[in-house]
């Protein structure tokens, strides 16, 4: 029943693979809930909050990745999503001086907004209008976009005040982790071994633990620690999110013209979202022969909706998560996946404990591995046609440059139109694109003023 429900067979997986990759996704994103209740904290100040906004975490990634498999049947797992939380706290609650309860009603209403959008068809047509070679460029900027997340996680790639990047100190402990835990990683996937991220992840966490190497968070003013075992022990009952859940204040929010803040949550999630179920798409080989992806109304969907649930539970706003690429390189390639991280997201609000044993410089390397084979569909852009070229780069390097999946697609979308538009060659663009792009260019100027 299993079987036909997701169509396993069909795709060509297996139940275990399928589980499998549910657990290196989940694995792979798990920080998500260490790190939304550190941001989100800054703004939202409740009693306990710090345990509320960790079990409210964990239900709106089980939510989001349960409609995503249940509904959809793709194996894209959802969660309160990275960058969008920064936006949320610092910029809205904080910088703005807008209530919480009126910034997750914003959320709510981008998220709705967003339904609407899907079920008259207006996203998938934008999607379709998107040319295919920036579809292939979205995918390997994400890859790109990953890859210095877990460079920067690993501490590999740090900030330097007069080159902004640079590479970071390779003695420290958490460096050598990461370092150990790529070559492991690319060696096992080099010989086509099954669940070779995985087990990168559970090799290099092992490595951390055995050596006693200071590469947790938890120490004062920021310092990393070696791992502290389970004072408490790996069970936690769970926190009810009481002052948090269904706290959202619709008629401050409306109250306050809102108008703004709305747009921004709707435009970032949007291309942030879109992005990157396209991109995971063309990953798990399921975009047909026109770069379409099939059931993509549905899944937009339920990414909408995940956001709605995200933000009555008392999250900022839930989307898919690319993350999720670690999985499809498992095998992962049905909606079991995502209804399986659902369930550890589920259990992780008792056992959340366990997630502590998983420092970052575990996870970098499966980020870094799977970035760079996100690379492969720069393969299929044809190099010799200079709008193409110029809107690809510009839609890859963008991406990790600005750390921004939206500010990537944005340059890509525009560039293409306008050179396309000036270059004596409109007509093979469509019209929603022109449309799409001018819309693109009013929010940068708008937000320059």
């Amino acid at each position: 029943m299993i079987d036909r429900y997701f169509g396993i067979t069909a795709a060509g997986s297996t139940i275990s693979r399928e589980l499998r990759a549910g657990l290196t996704t989940f694995l792979t994103m798990s920080y998500v809930l260490l790190v939304n209740p550190a941001v989100l904290g800054n703004a939202i100040i409740i009693p306990n909050g710090t345990a509320k906004l960790l079990v409210v975490t964990a239900l709106a990634a089980a939510i989001g990745s349960l409609l995503m498999g249940l509904v959809a049947r793709y194996p894209f797992a959802q969660a309160p999503g990275m960058g969008l939380n920064a936006y949320f706290a610092y910029t809205v609650v904080l910088g703005q001086k807008i209530a919480w309860q009126s910034a997750l009603a914003a959320v709510a209403i981008s998220g709705t907004i967003f339904v609407l959008l899907t079920l008259v068809g207006v996203r998938q047509a934008i999607v379709r209008a998107i040319p295919r070679h920036l579809k292939f460029a979205v995918s390997a900027g994400i890859g790109m976009f990953l890859a210095l997340i877990g460079l920067k996680n690993a501490g590999i790639v740090v900030t330097n005040p007069a080159t902004y990047i640079t590479l970071g100190p390779l003695s420290t402990p958490s460096v050598l982790i990461a370092l150990f835990g790529l070559l492991v990683t690319a060696i096992l996937i080099s010989r086509r071994v099954p669940a070779a991220v995985l087990i990168g992840i559970a090799v290099s966490t092992l490595a951390a633990i055995l050596t006693h190497a200071p590469v947790y968070a938890g120490g004062p003013n920021g310092t990393l620690v070696p791992f502290g075992g389970f004072p408490s022990g790996i069970v936690a009952l769970p926190v009810a999110p009481t002052g948090l859940s269904g706290a959202l204040d619709f008629h401050g929010a409306f109250g306050l013209g809102l108008a703004a803040v709305v747009f921004t949550f709707f435009f970032v999630d949007f291309f942030d979202a879109t992005g990157a179920l396209v991109a995971l798409a063309n990953k798990a080989g399921v975009l047909d022969e026109h770069g379409d992806m099939p059931r993509s109304r549905r899944t937009f969907a339920m990414d909408g909706l995940a956001a709605i649930c995200g933000a009555f539970l008392g999250t900022s706003t839930t989307t898919a998560y690319i993350e999720s690429a670690s999985g499809i390189e498992e095998g992962g390639r049905t909606g079991l996946v995502a209804v399986a991280v659902a369930v550890l997201f589920l259990l992780s609000t008792a056992f959340w404990p366990l997630a502590a044993a998983i420092p970052a410089a575990a996870t970098a390397p499966a980020l870094i591995v799977v970035g760079a084979l996100m690379l492969d569909g720069v393969r299929y852009i044809v190099w010799d046609d200079y709008a193409i070229v110029v809107s690809g780069f510009l839609t890859i390097v963008l991406m990790p440059l600005t750390f921004s999946i939206a500010n990537g697609v944005s340059f890509g979308v525009i560039s293409y139109a306008a050179i396309r538009l000036f270059g004596g060659r409109g007509k093979e663009v469509d019209w929603l694109l022109y449309l799409v792009a001018a819309a693109l260019i009013a929010r940068y100027i708008w937000l320059q003023s």
